[in-house]
């Protein structure tokens, strides 16, 4: 099928098409709703400007619009807006999501895709945690970790290339502080470096931490397509 991806530049988004194109889709365009603001429910903030980046490392055309506000209504039109654009522009068949256990998420989605009579693809619901996230790192994804706001977690994970090792630690954490291990809901966001379905791996030039005692954000002030690597 021609699908479209809802796109944050996270690990589940990035690796939810790696999936799609494993199963034998071709995934036509990126959708990326920009939030207002870090308090939006439904969308990815951190970093979000840079997915422009990884849709050229991706070479996946990218079509995008901002939220007028975290209102959950505009955020919903703004997407079924970029939908009805992907099926004319793109002439899809389907969307692809990367949702883990997010029920609402899920539905909010599966109801826009019923009333456009698309098809939705979620190659990662209900996966095992822990499983997943081994299986995300075998498949070579790098990713870092570009806001924590849960226990268990602190300012030494921002801007952390995750491990194998990691896993682990993490796994422990988040049983210990009762934080989703997938992230899934909002303990901590993500941002691609490299995968296998970049043509070049992205390169921080600059950045900066921000920690205010609980919670954090590392922002990508500048970077670039490494050309050399």
């Amino acid at each position: 099928m021609n699908l479209a991806a809802l796109f944050s530049g996270g690990k589940d988004s990035t690796y939810s098409i790696y999936k799609a194109k494993q199963m034998g889709h071709d995934v036509k365009c990126l959708i990326t709703v920009f939030p207002k603001s870090v308090n939006s429910h439904l969308l990815h903030f951190p970093n979000i400007e840079l997915t422009k980046l990884q849709s050229e490392t991706l070479k996946i055309p990218q079509i995008t619009s901002t939220s007028n506000s975290d209102d959950l209504s505009d955020e919903m039109y703004a997407l079924e807006t970029l939908i009805e654009k992907a099926r004319t522009d793109f002439q899809i068949d389907g969307l692809v999501h990367g949702g883990i256990s997010s029920e609402f998420q899920k539905k909010k989605f599966e109801k826009i895709c019923r009333e456009d009579d698309l098809n939705i693809i979620t190659p990662l619901w209900k996966t095992n945690p822990k499983e997943y996230m081994i299986n995300l790192l075998n498949s070579n994804f790098k990713f870092i970790l570009t806001s924590v706001s849960s226990d268990g977690l602190d300012e030494t994970w921002l801007g952390k290339i995750i491990s194998i090792d990691d896993v682990s630690l993490l796994s422990n954490l988040s049983s210990k502080h009762g934080f989703n291990l997938n992230f899934e809901g909002g303990e901590a966001e993500t941002f691609v470096t490299d995968c296998p379905i970049y043509s070049h791996p992205i390169k921080i030039n600059k950045s900066q931490t921000i920690w205010d005692g609980y919670r954090g954000r590392f922002e990508i002030e500048d970077a670039s397509l490494d050309s050399n690597a």
